[in-house]
């Protein structure tokens, strides 16, 4: 990690049978546990701007790369990172600290996982913010199999599954090209983007919109992907359908409290069933696109902060 980047240092910490690479502040915190959650092609060091101010308010900030991600384990059976592996990390990272229960914050696939483990183990989550990604109702058909229906065989979530290795290579093969054109500013009146729009962006020469990082901390970020490759955050996208139906008997309405934060901009729509999933839902947007808490960090710090300090104004 670059020494002008103000980022705790790493630890690797064995859980759930593999290792995940761990950035943690406020130690000192104790207590009041929140868990930050990337999203894909994330890592932790997405986070790099809340983490500060959590701790200033009082937290004891948790910021794990998750399975694929950065220095953690990259396992290489596709099922490991089936919904059930990735929730089971957290939750054995929460055991690892001696916790209970903590506040789960994640951001686009992150978000995913957090909604997950309020399903699977909703006992070990006292809060939820979630940005980006709303709440995925199951439905009557598997994820992959009714996106192949709407949106067909070129949108990315099925091409990752129909032709695995395919883009892992291309953009393994570009990743600095890739990562750089990914991470924009959503432009007000940009169209929706084309199935095969990841491995489009790993060979086109540039995209609109401004970068939501600077040089010195997207190559952070590009560096991590050059070591690690994309294989094992894609994977995410192999289980969806085994995730539709590792689901199946679960309660899916959500009772926490929660806050869910969109990007304007963003080209994932908003939920309009969102409170009949999770009825304790509070809704707000930011006037972005979907690299929310980097590309409006103040703007998010005090929406996340704001909505905490009433949650705990509430309890008896």
């Amino acid at each position: 990690m670059s020494n002008k980047i103000d980022f705790p240092e790493p630890t690797l910490i064995p859980v759930n049978g593999v290792e995940l690479e761990v950035f943690e502040a406020g130690r000192e915190n104790a207590g009041k546990p929140i868990v930050l959650c990337h999203g894909w092609p994330e890592h932790a060091f997405s986070w790099r701007h809340q983490v500060p101010a959590l701790v200033a308010a009082g937290y004891h900030v948790i910021v794990p790369n998750q399975r694929g991600y950065g220095n953690s384990s990259r396992p290489a059976d596709i099922t490991a990172y089936d919904i059930e592996h990735l929730t089971g990390d957290l939750v054995a990272l929460l055991d690892h600290y001696g916790y209970a229960q903590a506040t789960f914050v994640g951001h686009d696939w992150g978000a995913m996982v957090v909604w997950g483990l309020a399903l699977l183990h909703p006992d070990r989550a006292s809060r939820l913010i979630n940005l980006s990604l709303p709440y995925q109702e199951r439905g009557d058909l598997p994820w992959i199999e009714l996106l192949e229906q709407l949106l067909g065989s070129d949108y990315y979530f099925v091409h990752f599954n129909r032709q695995p290795g395919v883009a892992d290579a291309i953009l393994a093969q570009n990743t600095a090209r890739f990562l750089r054109n990914l991470y924009r500013k959503n432009e007000p009146a940009r169209p929706p983007e084309p199935g095969m729009v990841m491995i489009n962006l790993a060979r086109a020469d540039s995209t609109p919109g401004d970068l939501v990082m600077s040089e010195e901390e997207l190559a952070v970020i590009v560096s991590a992907f050059e070591k690690s490759g994309f294989t094992g955050g894609i994977n995410w996208y192999r289980n969806l359908d085994r995730n539709w139906h590792l689901l199946a008997d679960v309660d899916p309405i959500l009772h926490h409290p929660a806050l869910m934060i969109y990007g304007e901009r963003d080209l994932i729509q908003k939920s309009e069933r969102l409170a009949t999933f999770v009825p304790n839902v509070e809704v707000l947007s930011v006037d972005c696109g979907h690299w929310i808490q980097e590309e409006k960090p103040e703007e998010t710090n005090r929406a996340i902060l704001d909505w905490l300090a009433r949650q705990d104004a509430s309890l008896p």
